[in-house]
């Protein structure tokens, strides 16, 4: 059976989390394992006066998700820091999936690094689903962000596996950077050789989209290869935005021997302002495995 982690600290963006984990989970028959984590760097008080309130609550979560969602629930409070925390939860609990709710958004990008959210991502090796739009069904219409490489075919197959591919339309975007769109470029060829060149790398893009459907053996409801406009995070919301999708699905790239994942600006750019719900997947690859034929940088 599947196990799924969620991430709460009871607020109103936890009960999101929870209530995309209870549908997934009933929908690939999951059991849910419920975490809340108490940091510990207080006066001891406070520490355990803390862990009995969440203590107390969880239990109630748990009772009230077997009771009316029917499904097997367990929940743990642990003490620490909660990036450290959620991380050691989903490896004692062998989690296949950890769901955790958004972030507070604030004016200032920089304000997301650091935070128990950026830091889980970073140093998670589970796939993590980012709950950010409102749960009312499971995931219909999925858009995958892929750059060709293995670590987006890894997100492919972890997808399928977690039941995510099962009823849902696929709509497989690959955007590129073009050397078109280089200044330099631009102003040394005609308009002709600019058109020739978009119309090259757009081919190459689409035999590349031709190859990965065959490695991932994935059907696609549709494929959409064009270049990056403005930005590749921008590109892959508007497309997300435009085609209706309830859940987009990104892979990273691990870094090696430094336990932690590179998590990238374009996956960064995705969260950070994404309304609907993201699949982060982090990369099995191994050490020096070579990552990516092309100029998009999901991770």
């Amino acid at each position: 059976m599947r196990t799924i982690l969620v991430a709460t600290d009871f607020s109103t963006r936890s009960d999101r989390a929870l209530r995309r984990a209870t549908l997934l989970a009933r929908h690939v028959s999951a059991r849910l394992v419920l975490i809340h984590v108490v940091d510990d760097d207080r006066p001891v008080r406070l520490v355990e006066s803390a862990e009995r309130e969440a203590m107390t609550l969880l239990a109630e979560l748990g009772r009230t998700i077997r009771e009316i969602d029917g499904l097997d629930c367990d929940a743990k409070v642990i003490l620490g820091e909660p990036f450290q925390g959620l991380s050691d939860a989903a490896a004692e609990f062998d989690a296949d999936l950890m769901v955790m709710g958004p972030y507070r958004r604030q004016v200032l990008r920089e304000i997301f690094m650091g935070t128990t959210v950026e830091r889980t991502i970073r140093r998670s090796r589970r796939p993590i689903l980012m709950a950010n739009g409102v749960p009312t069904q499971p995931h219909r219409r999925l858009l995958v962000a892929t750059d060709f490489s293995d670590a987006s075919l890894h997100a492919v197959r972890t997808a399928r596996d977690l039941g995510l591919l099962g009823d849902a339309e696929v709509v497989l975007l690959h955007a590129f950077d073009t050397l078109a769109q280089d200044a330099t470029l631009r102003a040394a060829m005609t308009r002709e050789q600019l058109k020739d060149q978009l119309a090259e790398e757009e081919a190459q893009a689409a035999q590349g989209m031709v190859e990965f459907i065959g490695k991932a053996r994935i059907k696609a409801s549709r494929t959409i290869v064009m270049p990056v406009e403005g930005s590749t995070g921008q590109t892959i919301r508007d497309c997300a935005r435009a085609n209706r999708s309830d859940l987009i699905v990104l892979g990273t790239r691990g870094q090696s021997g430094l336990g932690t994942l590179l998590l990238g600006s374009v996956a960064e750019s995705v969260l950070q302002d994404a309304e609907l719900d993201v699949l982060i997947v982090p990369s099995d690859l191994a050490p020096g495995q070579a990552e990516s034929c092309s100029t998009f940088r999901p991770a």
